[in-house]
């Protein structure tokens, strides 16, 4: 029972040592993960799902299916440890089939308890995968949200790369009639995180398949796109805090994160307004979230406004971010040794991505 309150207490105050003095501060954990094809068995006549049935490619069964969900929560549940044992306050997702499949995620025992909220649009790509946001009912009231379209047309040169530079995820819809590049929509929520107002955009950004040169401006559209959306939150008010997180196809040190974003890589740098991905320097230090023909990358990031990393903890600010990479979310045998535990023929993994996270702290009076 003394564990118990112990653990009730960690979960609203921590204390942390700056310049020698001890202070107590409320921490929350934000968290993305790409959930790799999180599909249900039902075959959708609307979208190209028939693998994902238990008469499709991947032989993907009831058995499967709640394995996957097993899987996904107990990733869930022990993001952040142990510097905060709470569940993340906040979790983006994509990969995901429809809301349903998260009505399924957050009813599992490992999550169950933390009473988590969905906000979830169903998007234009052809696959039926869509991102969304999870949300702890306790901590955090979306007041606002909405699914923005990315409104890209065909690259003519897309797909005549070299095929070594080919990404093995999903190819986007295109309608030839006007060439149209059916991806994922951006989601953008606002809402109130223990009272104070923060802005949340879950991306997944259009994939690499046709070649990574090739494809590189539909990700840069959709850094403009998200650049675009802070502006209109920094209009209305200029001291905004933005989380945009997501997979977004792209390293830190691409066009569509360095120059269509403008993301930062060290604080220092991050004028008025700007933004810093704190993941930028991770990736130089060899880390990653997915890794293809033995290199990794970081796709998977959180990034945030300058409002986030002002030197005053009398509101939530950033702390630090980190990627999630317990040793049983990786490969220990075979071909793949090294990698991403993933769904196979012989093994319902976890995913081809590891999550990333990131804290926000704010000081106790």
């Amino acid at each position: 029972m003394l564990n118990l309150i112990y653990k009730v207490f960690y979960i609203f105050c921590f204390s942390v040592s700056f310049f020698g003095q001890s202070k107590k501060y409320t921490i929350h954990t934000v968290a993305f993960y790409n959930f790799e094809n999180l599909f249900d068995t039902n075959n959708d006549v609307y979208t190209n799902d028939d693998e994902w049935t238990p008469n499709g490619s991947q032989n993907w069964t009831t058995e499967k299916y709640h394995q996957k969900l097993q899987n996904l929560s107990r990733v869930l549940s022990e993001i952040g440890t142990p510097e905060n044992p709470n569940a993340p306050a906040l979790i983006g997702g994509s990969e995901i089939e429809n809301r349903d499949v998260l009505e399924d995620l957050i009813k599992e025992p490992k999550l169950l308890r933390w009473d988590y909220g969905i906000i979830h649009f169903d998007s234009p790509d052809k696959r039926g995968i869509d991102v969304a946001l999870l949300y702890q009912k306790k901590f955090f009231k979306p007041v606002t949200f909405s699914n923005i379209p990315l409104y890209i047309l065909k690259n003519k040169n897309a797909g005549k790369e070299d095929k070594k530079e080919e990404s093995t995820e999903e190819e986007s819809e295109i309608v030839q009639q006007n060439n149209r590049v059916f991806t994922r929509d951006q989601l953008l929520i606002t809402g109130f995180l223990e009272g104070e107002e923060i802005n949340i955009i879950v991306n997944h950004w259009p994939s690499r398949s046709g070649g990574e040169k090739a494809t590189s401006e539909y990700r840069e559209a959709a850094g403009k796109l998200n650049r675009k959306i802070i502006d209109s939150l920094q209009q209305i008010n200029p001291n905004a805090k933005v989380i945009t997180m997501g997979d977004l196809n792209d390293g830190p040190y691409n066009k569509s994160i360095k120059i269509a974003l403008g993301a930062k890589a060290h604080k220092a740098d991050v004028s008025e307004f700007g933004t810093y991905n704190p993941f930028e320097e991770m990736a130089k230090r060899g880390m990653g979230t997915t890794a293809f023909r033995d290199s990794w990358d970081i796709f998977d990031q959180i990034i945030i406004t300058e409002s986030f990393i002002k030197p005053d903890f009398s509101s939530f600010k950033f702390w630090r971010a980190g990627i999630f990479n317990k040793p049983y979310l990786i490969q220990n045998s075979g071909q793949y040794k090294g990698y991403p535990l993933r769904h196979s023929t012989n093994e319902v993994g976890f995913s081809d991505h590891l999550p990333v996270y990131m804290y926000l702290i704010k000081e106790r009076k």
